[in-house]
């Protein structure tokens, strides 16, 4: 019998009070207070055993919308996850043989969804300065069956965020071309600054937000989308979450929405402390480096290619010898997540300290051969 292939997710979680989580991008940067108070309350007053509100308490979607600056009468579905609202939009803006422009590397479960709703979609391939999307590029990709165009800004794996005027360009181009922009935002409170695409093509712009990382609430599962009020009843008919999400969700994104404000700027600081300490690692580490620096969104793509160590062995060895949980590139690019491993770095310091340690020690040891981390 073939042994069984390592599960990283399963050795993880069995030892999640000990691992270093850098694989997920999650966000233990946040006060814990303001939500883990209302959780409390809600839990108290037994909130759990009834139905909530389907379409979502009023004053969570009226602070998401002030929170990003959009207008207050934009329509706003609360979904479980940013993702759910992701695969809602797919199925209702989207029919068989539609394509939609997008990259690689990507967040590629969005392409999965574009392809079950029979559309296909169009990579372009950024895995090489300026690492993200350009509105010349999209305008020579697009041809008779282009319905969308898929923006995510700043872009999950490498970091890449887009300049003003870049925005303000592709928007330009799916306006010109009557198409629908997908503007997935996930990470925009990371930015050093960040331009939403909405103000530049209003009627067709659908603004993917969430809270998992922003505010630290990834295993909660509450995120939505805000577009035109016509545009978020088409993409509801494909809600499954028709009785509401859950209010343990709402209420923790309500109170860390409300403290946003005092906390955020102490994140962002953090972040930007622990992308230097990961730098400094990748930089003495013969054939590493980190194809965007410094990076908008909380995470890095950390290229190893020239290492000749697969992404996957890597994060095996550093999981299993050093308690540190990184994500190798494959499943964020059919073509060049062979070249790369990421890591988060919205984490205490001391947790990234263990990482930078770790990571040229880690290189070391399979580039000599080392080839099995050690036993669980």
């Amino acid at each position: 019998m073939p042994a069984e292939a390592f599960d990283p997710f399963v050795y993880a979680h069995a030892r999640r009070r000990e691992i270093v989580w850098m694989s997920q991008n999650t966000n233990h940067l946040v006060p814990p207070g303001p939500a883990t108070t209302a959780v409390r309350e809600a839990l108290e007053e037994r909130r759990y055993e009834g139905y909530p509100y389907a379409p979502g308490l009023a004053e969570l979607k009226t602070l998401v919308l002030a929170d990003l600056g959009l207008p207050a009468d934009l329509g706003c579905i609360v979904s479980a996850g940013g993702t759910e609202a992701l695969y809602m939009l797919a199925r209702a803006l989207l029919a068989p043989g539609d394509e939609v422009i997008a990259s690689d590397p990507s967040y590629l479960i969005i392409h999965k969804f574009i392809e079950l709703s029979g559309a296909r979609p169009v990579p372009l391939e950024i895995y090489a300065p300026p690492y993200r999307l350009t509105a010349d590029r999209i305008r020579e990709a697009i041809g008779p069956r282009t319905k969308m165009i898929l923006l995510i800004d700043p872009l999950n794996p490498l970091g890449s965020g887009y300049p003003p005027e870049e925005v303000r360009a592709i928007a330009e181009v799916a306006k010109d071309h009557g198409l629908w922009l997908l503007n997935d935002i996930t990470y925009r409170d990371f930015a050093d600054r960040h331009t939403l695409a909405y103000p530049f093509h209003p009627d067709r712009t659908l603004t993917v937000w969430s809270v998992s990382k922003n505010c630290g609430l990834a295993g909660l599962r509450l995120g939505g989308l805000a577009a035109p009020a016509d545009v978020t009843k088409a993409v509801g008919r494909f809600n499954t979450n028709d009785l509401g999400v859950n209010i343990l969700a709402q209420v923790a994104a309500l109170a860390d929405l409300r403290s946003k404000s005092t906390w955020i700027e102490s994140v962002r600081t953090t972040t930007r402390h622990n992308q230097a300490t990961i730098r400094a690692a990748v930089e003495s580490t013969p054939g590493t480096f980190l194809p965007v620096y410094p990076s908008q969104a909380n995470m890095f793509a950390i290229d190893i290619s020239a290492t000749g160590i697969a992404p996957e062995r890597l994060q095996e060895t550093l999981l299993k010898d050093d308690g540190v949980f990184v994500r190798a590139g494959n499943y964020l690019s059919p073509k060049f997540g062979g070249r790369f491993v990421r890591a988060s770095f919205s984490n205490p310091p001391e947790q990234v300290a263990k990482f930078a340690a770790a990571f040229p020690a880690a290189v070391d040891r399979l580039r000599a051969g080392a080839v099995t981390p050690r036993a669980a």
